[in-house]
């Protein structure tokens, strides 16, 4: 034991990204431990903060000066959370403060109750488990519908398992499932001390990743595609990834489950991929919009209008576009409604006013070069396109955006963003009445990102004794994920997405930054014109607040970016590798 006992803490205040050194008083000797939470001077008033690390003085201080810990408060993480937080600081350039909150107890917990292991009256088996647990864990492709409560008792009555889940309402059922067979289930994060303790099954959303269970011998991702998993806020960090490198350094086995697993996935797993029949599929039809010239000029098919009209079914129409219309043009000269003070298109959220989606700025419904006071709808949004689809159904159609706080489930017929497919509990046709506006926008992942709607939209009609069915409107019929969503065959579509980011140096063949806020481009030039940087790093600018950087891999992003010399006043956020860029 060193003469004198040193704590180094991480304060729980925001915006204080440093490790301050305190020392542990004899009394507290024995309760202060890596991931201790505890009660720390700072700056003349009292914080709480987590010990991340024993020993020493660090160098140049002296120890009169150190101050000395105030209280043990509780639990807040192990010491392999620790170290695993300060390895994801690195992977996402983030702090290391918002890390182990993640990991901590939301309110103070100084004792755990004992371990739950349960006796097993009944072992589980399930083959596709046995494939996977001969690799040492690996990638497994199901089915959308498939019941993973037996693929998941299997997998617990091999050990400890932490289950990761893209939503709170599947972690509720299948937490319900495994408790059914007798399982001890802690949810995360309600059942923190449980976890602590030891249970069978630790079961929640991606913060569960963290959870300060000691033994585990396996780590389930469910839906590994899903951008539910990744934290869209700085630092983005990806619960499949942390999952991947927490297994690797526990010893443990990394199970992810996928029906279109993303090529992140299947690029780790690297042949250790278990496929099992793909026979819960509900009916896939693509509506080829070049040869449907009668409706070329409205997003409602010959297709959806036989939907709409048979009133037996229930209908979920997907439009990601808010308000009445996105684009519009003059009625008399035809030209764009343009801002005039940013030139930016203008939008039509009602039949009134235009609004600019750059500056906010707002005017009637005029047209600047001819004065017509009528528009034409380029691309119309969900309010308008309400209007026409009940004038084509005849009944009424319900509007559903991410600001609906209640749905009316009587109706049967619905409209809306992406955000209908959380909000209505069943329907027996979804018809995603645009998909080429996603699968063409300018994003890396856009592939992935409507595989990840589709696969929604197959479960919101699982449980359809009418025909389920998925209707996919497209000007491209022959792109690669709708040919494989056609035909059941994945592998050319997995080969060019493969081929297409390998080429371009997209993740996960190399890593992308994107670096906002005030300074960033003085911050990407700087990097730029670095001797050193510039030759691992590319930089571009979108503005003055707006770049991205790339790199080879992300150890290279994030050494440049933590230790790049930011500008004086800038107030910076990276965002390594974000879901949609």
């Amino acid at each position: 034991m060193p003469s004198v006992r040193v704590a180094r803490v991480v304060p729980d205040v925001t915006g204080v990204d440093k490790i301050f050194d305190y020392l542990v008083p004899e009394a507290l000797g024995d309760q202060v431990r890596i991931g201790s939470r505890v009660r720390v001077p700072l700056h003349g008033r009292n914080v709480a903060g987590w010990v991340v690390e024993l020993g020493e003085p660090s160098s140049g201080l002296e120890i009169a000066k150190i101050k000395s810990v105030i209280k043990v408060l509780g639990l807040g993480a192990t010491k392999e959370i620790i170290e695993l937080a300060i390895w994801a600081t690195k992977r996402w350039a983030g702090r290391l403060r918002s890390f182990i909150s993640t990991a901590a107890p939301e309110t103070l917990v100084k004792t755990v109750p004992a371990s739950r292991y349960m006796p097993r009256a009944i072992n589980h088996t399930s083959e596709p488990f046995e494939k996977i647990k001969n690799f040492g864990g690996g990638l497994l492709i199901l089915a959308p519908l498939t019941n993973l409560t037996p693929l998941i008792s299997a997998i617990v009555c091999d050990g400890p398992t932490i289950v990761i889940m893209p939503t709170q309402h599947r972690v509720k059922l299948l937490a319900a499932a495994l408790k059914a067979n007798n399982f001890s289930v802690a949810q995360w994060p309600n059942d923190w001390a449980m976890a602590y303790g030891g249970v069978d099954v630790v079961i929640g959303t991606r913060s569960v990743v963290w959870s300060p269970v000691e033994k585990f011998t396996n780590i389930v991702v469910v839906d590994e595609h899903d951008d539910l998993l990744q934290e869209e806020r700085s630092p983005t960090w990806h619960a499949r990834d942390v999952a991947i490198e927490r297994a690797a350094r526990a010893g443990a086995r990394c199970i992810l489950l996928s029906p279109i697993p993303s090529l992140v996935a299947r690029k780790w797993a690297n042949g250790r991929i278990v496929l099992e029949p793909q026979n819960l599929w509900p009916q896939m039809l693509i509506v080829d919009r070049n040869q449907d010239e009668q409706w070329s000029r409205s997003l409602i098919s010959s297709e959806l209008i036989a939907e709409l009209r048979d009133k037996s079914r229930r209908v979920v129409c997907v439009l990601n576009t808010k308000g009445r219309a996105r684009l519009t043009a003059c009625g008399s000269c035809r030209a764009v409604l343009r801002c005039e003070k940013c030139d930016a298109a203008l939008s039509q959220l009602d039949g009134i006013n235009l609004i600019c989606p750059r500056c906010g700025q707002t005017r009637p419904v005029i047209c600047q070069l001819c004065g017509s006071s009528s528009c034409a709808v380029l691309k119309p949004g969900v309010a308008r396109l309400r209007e026409e689809l009940e004038a084509a159904a005849n009944r009424t159609v319900f509007e559903v955006t991410a600001a609906t706080e209640s749905v009316n489930e009587r109706a049967n017929v619905f409209v809306g963003t992406e955000a209908v497919l959380h909000r209505v509990q069943s329907a027996d046709t979804v018809v995603f009445l645009d998909i080429d506006s996603e699968l063409l926008a300018p994003r890396y992942r856009a592939n992935e990102i409507v595989a990840t709607l589709i696969i929604h939209a197959i479960r919101l009609v699982g449980r359809s004794t009418k025909s389920p069915k998925i209707l996919i409107q497209t000007h491209t019929p022959d792109n690669a994920l709708l040919v494989a969503l056609k035909t059941g065959d994945f592998n050319d579509y997995f080969a060019d997405d493969e081929m297409r980011r390998s080429l371009l140096k997209f993740p996960p063949f190399g890593s992308i930054a994107q670096v906002t806020g005030k300074g960033a481009k003085l911050f990407l030039d700087s990097i730029a014109e670095s001797l050193e940087f510039s030759s691992v790093v590319q930089t571009m600018n979108k503005d003055t607040d707006n770049g991205l950087a790339r790199a080879d891999s992300w150890q290279q992003l994030t050494e440049v970016l933590m230790n790049a010399k930011r500008p004086a006043k800038s107030r910076l956020s990276v965002h390594i590798d974000p879901p949609r860029i």
